[in-house]
């Protein structure tokens, strides 16, 4: 399966940095829709993707409405992440798709509420108390993209270190 992480309007330039980690360590396409609240060149994504820049494939997108002509939502499988959701993240079957889109939102105010309501029955949510708003986007961009790579027994992964069962050998 394709993974395709898509942040739209991302405004924390570490959360990038540290989302952009993690999509190379599982073989995720980032997505980054402008307008951005920060430079792509700026010290501080560099610095929260460490070395993985190289190992990562990144498409940049003008704005949100040219991501949804490009990618048409109706022709793809999209979810929509939002603290809104209908159904919890861990429910589709991810498995029987050939690629998959999770779009999230902007810091400050997450995806468009018309978006949401178009689309309302492919929200998904990380279930929480009721009491807090929302987690950090880069916690969120992990715990959805290792479900969906978890359904899949993390086909091409590492599950076993291999460090450990070299000094295990000696």
């Amino acid at each position: 399966m394709k993974l395709n992480i898509v942040l739209v309007e991302p405004e924390i330039p570490q959360n990038t940095g540290n989302i952009a980690r993690t999509c190379a360590a599982i073989g995720a396409k980032l997505h980054l829709v402008y307008p951005l609240g920060f430079s792509i060149s700026e010290k501080a994504v560099k610095r929260a993707g460490l070395d993985y820049w190289d190992k990562l494939e990144i498409e940049e997108h003008i704005s949100f409405e040219k991501f949804l002509e490009k990618y048409k939502p109706e022709e793809h499988n999209m979810f929509f992440v939002t603290t809104k959701g209908k159904h919890v993240y861990s429910e589709p079957n991810y498995l029987k798709m050939d690629e998959v889109f999770a779009l999230f939102g902007k810091e400050t105010k997450g995806l468009p509420e018309n978006i949401l309501l178009r689309y309302i029955d492919r929200t998904i949510r990380i279930p929480m108390r009721p009491t807090l708003r929302s987690l950090n986007l880069a916690n969120s961009v992990a715990i959805v993209a290792y479900e969906i790579v978890r359904q899949e027994n993390f086909e091409g992964l590492e599950e076993i270190s291999g460090y450990f069962n070299d000094k295990l050998k000696d």
